[in-house]
């Protein structure tokens, strides 16, 4: 590998591979991130070249191994350029297809093509298609285009100029400056500007300084990170130099989930080939600046997701918060003055160096500029990764982006911010994502996390859900947040199962209350609130739960029952082949009947029993239909003329 030695060579080197590079040469992206490799993309990949080599076409087309392309629903998928012809949910079946027809005979394979569904028209080309149509891709774009295993991709689209140009003709001040303009604000939490935190790391009077790369991502549903690390970790790089150039840092570190082994493995390579290359170690671009990055790999603790808990977990010893009396960017690793961003900040950095702060605050709101990754899970019918403008409404996000709620559900809540984030109302889909914006309506940005929930979705559940996480998550060194949050577990776990009481509203509401003030760290203040946010709107829930012993949502399995209607039963006998616990009695040509006592309230009968009957209802207070005599089960159909 050559060792890039100044600006212009950079500039050299990357005109040598375009030149290289034909535009108008077939080349096959396939989507190899976590996602689509549990959907069978190595099975693709190998396909792919064991077909083009059969038919003779190893000179003539190009494969590339990319990173995640978002649309994580729809996996495995490949693009096809220059034609930007998009397939979805590849199988190795399908790749004689591709290459015969597509590659060879510049057709399209309409089975793997994209299907609107509102109007059946079949989609060609990935940008028309509306998951992708309605986003921003500013970050996450080039996911789709590179390979991370492979250096001279990224070089080929521009990677590393934004380095050159800091390290050759700007000033560590004037890096610091255009970050601040630009009002890039962390993408990890709570928001807090960038250029801020690094200022304060720079005018620290000690010498010795870090910087690091929060990649502990922990978020039930979340993998923005992941999926950035995989796919583009020389971007997360570059961001981290020029970081560590503004503050006078030379050495940086790299905590990243052990349960992220892709991301691990590509991170290590992408450093390896920038070391080669001469973007990373002594007398980087010949500009004089040192710097070296080293991975570290975290045990899998949530809390080590905050700062002063992750430093602490680098430092070798246990990942729990200490008090922040200095800010860590004044006193954080090894008590040195110590900048933490997570992976798309420090992502997003390369763009504002490069295209400037104007350029990056055209998009997003006053106080929310650029884009956000998002990962768009749960009750809706895309999942997947999506990144959208600041101040993007959450209706668009949902709607527009994620097709909405599948099965002809209604819409109930969306819960952003992760575990300590908050549920969002139907009546507030139109709130514009920003960090004040959500903050507003009690929940948070963090790292990005979206959950859908549709009607079938009890909230107070989703409340004991989440704490039940962050109480199992807690590091235990603070009595609010390992003895509060524990109470809080048992009351709405109580609640859930029909045991709840007069009070209990209040006594979660004063342990809330006590941990949001006393708790140590981040997670123990913000960890109360999904239940304040499910309370704030939907109290009304909390309060059937406790006053009428039923779950509106029927979702409660200790308040809700199975009963099979007489007058919609046509015995066809489904129920009662499927059921587990052999608690329903019924025969041929006789009404079946749920015995309470046997049922364990799985749900199959429910789930099984043919919609044209709809004879098996799921009940939670409501009145049910009375039990019929023995006599009277038998069904009398009338007999079928010839």
């Amino acid at each position: 590998m050559p060792r890039i030695n100044s600006p212009a060579e950079l500039e050299e080197y990357r005109r040598g591979l375009l030149a290289e590079r034909d535009p108008n040469k077939p080349c096959i992206t396939l989507c190899s991130g976590s996602a689509c490799h549990a959907t069978g993309s190595k099975e693709v990949a190998a396909s792919l070249a064991e077909e083009i080599e059969k038919q003779g076409l190893g000179s003539e087309v190009d494969i590339r191994l990319t990173g995640c392309h978002g649309y994580c629903e729809r996996g495995p998928i490949i693009v096809i350029h220059p034609e930007e012809i998009c397939y979805f949910q590849i199988s190795p079946e399908d790749v004689p297809d591709i290459i015969s027809q597509t590659i060879k005979e510049k057709q399209v394979v309409e089975r793997l093509l994209y299907t609107d569904p509102e109007t059946g028209e079949k989609i060609v080309h990935e940008s028309e298609i509306p998951f992708y149509k309605h986003q921003e891709r500013l970050v996450f774009g080039s996911n789709g285009n590179i390979d991370p295993k492979n250096i001279d991709d990224y070089l080929a689209i521009g990677g590393y100029s934004a380095l050159a140009k800091a390290l050759s003709g700007m000033t560590p001040e004037s890096v610091l400056e255009e970050v601040k303009k630009a009002n890039l604000r962390g993408r990890g939490g709570g928001g807090f500007p960038a250029g801020r935190k690094w200022e304060g790391s720079r005018d620290a009077p000690d010498e010795t300084k870090y910087v690091i790369v929060n990649a502990d991502e922990g978020d039930p549903g979340a993998y923005m990170d992941r999926s950035l690390l995989e796919g583009n970790p020389h971007s997360v790089l570059e961001g981290l130099t020029l970081g560590a150039f503004a503050i006078g840092s030379h050495e940086g570190y790299i905590y990243v989930r052990q349960e992220y082994p892709l991301a691990v493995q590509n991170v290590n390579l992408a450093i390896k080939m920038a070391e080669e290359y001469g973007f990373l170690g002594k007398n980087i671009l010949g500009s004089g600046f040192d710097f070296i990055v080293k991975v570290h790999q975290g045990a899998g603790a949530f809390v080590c997701g905050e700062s002063t808990a992750l430093m602490t977990a680098l430092e070798g010893r246990v990942g729990e918060p200490r008090p922040k009396y200095i800010r860590s960017n004044i006193k954080g690793l090894w008590e040195k003055p110590s900048v933490l961003n997570n992976v798309e900040t420090w992502a997003n950095v390369p763009l504002i160096i490069n295209k400037g702060a104007d350029w990056f605050t055209q998009y997003g709101t006053e106080t929310s500029k650029g884009t956000k990754i998002f990962s768009l899970v749960g009750k809706i019918t895309n999942t997947g990764l999506v990144e959208v403008p600041m101040g993007t409404p959450l209706r668009d996000i949902i709607y527009k982006i994620g097709g909405g709620i599948p099965g002809g559900k209604k819409f109930k809540a969306v819960q952003t911010g992760g575990p300590s984030g908050g549920c969002i109302p139907e009546n507030m889909l139109d709130l514009p994502v920003g960090f004040d914006e959500l903050s507003k309506v009690g929940s948070m940005m963090g790292s990005g996390g979206m959950i859908i929930m549709d009607e079938d979705t009890c909230m107070v559940d989703v409340a004991r859900y989440f704490i039940d996480f962050l109480t199992d998550e807690s590091c235990g060194k603070c009595v609010p947040c390992r003895e509060g949050l524990r109470q809080m577990l048992k009351i709405l776990t109580d609640i859930t199962q029909g045991k709840g009481k007069e009070g209990d509203i209040e006594t979660l509401e004063a342990l809330s209350e006590t941990a949001k003030e006393a708790a140590l760290c981040a997670l123990g203040k913000s960890a109360p609130n999904p239940f304040l946010s499910t309370l704030n709107y939907f109290r009304e829930e909390y309060e059937a739960h406790i006053k009428e012993k039923r779950c509106p949502a029927r979702s409660c399995k200790a308040l809700i029952s199975f009963h099979i209607d007489p007058q919609k039963c046509q015995a066809c006998g489904i129920c009662l082949k499927k059921c587990p616990a052999q608690a329903i009695d019924g025969g041929k040509n006789k009404i079946h009947v749920i015995d309470q006592d046997k049922c364990t309230k799985c749900g199959t009968c429910f789930e099984v029993c043919p919609e044209r009957f709809s004879a098996v209802m799921k009940t939670s207070g409501e009145p049910v239909p009375p039990p019929i005599p023995e006599a009277e089960r038998t069904i009398v159909r009338k007999s079928k003329k010839k």
